[in-house]
């Protein structure tokens, strides 16, 4: 079993939860999984509000929400969990997104969803945008991403699985929290874990600084 953590998936044209190429290369590589009956699970987050809708106004572009409607795509699962984020306690629950393969073999899609009554205005708001707001809102997600979705898979029943494989840096936070998880499985001077540590795998296909985030130290203490 392989975890693919991703934060934009191609799941349909019209469901706007990716923004290109990235999103399009996890989409087809999760189809291609169910296609070809391999034992794989997506993480990727909701985003609610997609990547953003654009038209021309006098030659300038505007840009605005892409609203969609999850209740008629996706199903609602009863499993949620809650991470940390600057030492504020965040729920976040999930939906679920089937992918069928030509031989009737599926993959799961988990949408991670921090839109929740118990979470402060801005928490709720962490899984509306694809690669919106500022560092502060884009390692937020990161957090509900990587140590959120590792969390989420425990409470489906898959506490340690064989690969976990991250599309680009947005879910790093998954190896640390994998690391934690090790450790006190096996504590800090066994090394029984290092097998399934290796085997957390990540893909850059992004090479210009322009295209990748760099957040102060500052702000990564604030977790």
């Amino acid at each position: 079993m392989v975890a693919y953590f991703s934060m934009e998936i191609a799941l349909e044209p019209d469901i706007p939860t990716y923004s290109g190429g990235l999103g399009v290369l996890a989409g087809d590589t999760l189809r291609s999984a169910a296609d070809i009956g391999f034992s794989m699970i997506g993480i990727t987050l909701l985003h609610r509000k997609g990547y953003f809708r654009q038209h021309l106004v006098d030659g300038q572009q505007i840009e605005e929400p892409n609203h969609w409607n999850l209740e008629e795509r996706l199903e609602r699962i009863p499993e949620s969990t809650a991470v940390t984020v600057e030492g504020r306690r965040v729920i976040v629950r999930a939906w679920r997104y089937v992918i069928s393969g030509v031989h009737r073999a599926t993959v799961p899609v988990y949408l991670l969803d921090t839109d929740c009554p118990e979470n402060s205005e801005f928490d709720r708001s962490l899984t509306d945008v694809l690669y919106g707001g500022n560092n502060r809102y884009r390692l937020c997600q990161e957090i509900v991403l990587g140590i959120g979705g590792f969390k989420l898979l425990h409470r489906l029943g898959y506490p340690l699985l064989n690969s976990y494989h991250m599309n680009e840096g947005h879910a790093a936070l998954l190896s640390l929290a994998l690391l934690e998880d090790l450790l006190v499985l096996f504590g800090p001077t066994d090394f029984r874990g290092v097998g399934t540590w290796t085997n957390n795998a990540g893909r850059d296909l992004t090479g210009i600084d322009f295209a990748l985030d760099f957040n102060a130290p500052k702000l990564c203490r604030r977790r």
